[in-house]
């Protein structure tokens, strides 16, 4: 998570660069506008893939967290159906 931050502060670092630079550089208004825009979106695209990309992690860890848990669920289940009827278990 770390390096997601580290990332995102870069990004918005340079937009603010590239922002300012093009506010203070001698064109037309409607130029520097229509830049601005442009610009702004290629960011934002750039922040939405990084932030779909680092969801889409977590998705995947916290659903194979919830397979091991069943996974566990069911085992304990079956060796405590054994103790019920008797059986010996071995508890590791």
């Amino acid at each position: 998570m770390k390096t997601g931050k580290v990332i995102l502060g870069i990004l918005i670092g340079t937009s603010a660069g590239a922002l300012m630079g093009m506010l203070f550089a001698p064109q037309k208004g409607a130029d520097a506008r229509k830049k601005i825009a442009k610009m702004g979106k290629k960011y934002a695209d750039t922040i939405k893939e990084k932030f779909d990309k680092t969801l889409d992690g977590i998705t995947e860890k916290f659903n194979k967290v919830k397979n091991d848990v069943a996974g566990f669920t069911y085992q304990a289940g079956e060796k405590a159906e054994k103790l019920k009827k008797g059986n010996s278990v071995e508890i590791h």
